[in-house]
């Protein structure tokens, strides 16, 4: 019996519950840059909805819920860990950031990836990343990675249609 993977392409939004809509709106439009999509209030629920775009096209949701509790970012606890945005100039973006008052950590490299990095916090105290992408594999590792995986997928589907 052949078994079919799941075809999912990506993420299409994150979804984020706010303890203030409006300072959350702020910074994720203003700030940070994001374009509002649409907007709607919920009656039934006493709850804003904000679909809000990034530049490549995926999306961040922004709830208002009456009483919802916080969710801890420190210590480290299960579930999601974090969003991490995609960045040309790591340094400019820093700069930005200071700007409106916002603090980011020290910049870090990934011991793996070789990317540099950072984090900073939202209104909310949740910790988005700064992730640069100029430190990514060059395009010979991403070859060879790509091909370890369809290697891999293969021999998995021919020892596994062999066993059944």
């Amino acid at each position: 019996m052949e078994t079919k993977k799941a075809q999912l392409k990506g993420f299409h939004h994150v979804a984020v519950i706010c303890s203030d809509y409006a300072k959350s709106k702020a910074f994720y439009t203003e700030i940070l840059g994001f374009a509002v999509i649409d907007e709607n209030y919920r009656e039934e629920r006493d709850s804003y909805k904000c679909d809000i775009a990034l530049a490549d096209g995926s999306q961040l949701e922004l709830f208002s819920f009456p009483g919802a509790p916080a969710r801890p970012s420190r210590p480290e606890a299960q579930g999601l860990r974090h969003l991490a945005f995609k960045v040309d100039h790591i340094e400019q973006v820093i700069s930005h950031l200071a700007h409106h008052g916002v603090a980011c950590e020290p910049i870090r490299i990934d011991p793996y990836t070789h990317r540099r990095f950072t984090f900073f916090q939202d209104p909310d105290g949740l910790p988005p990343e700064a992730l640069l992408l100029s430190g990514s594999p060059c395009s010979s590792e991403v070859r060879i990675i790509r091909w370890k995986f369809l290697l891999s997928t293969l021999f998995e589907n021919l020892f596994s249609e062999a066993f059944l």
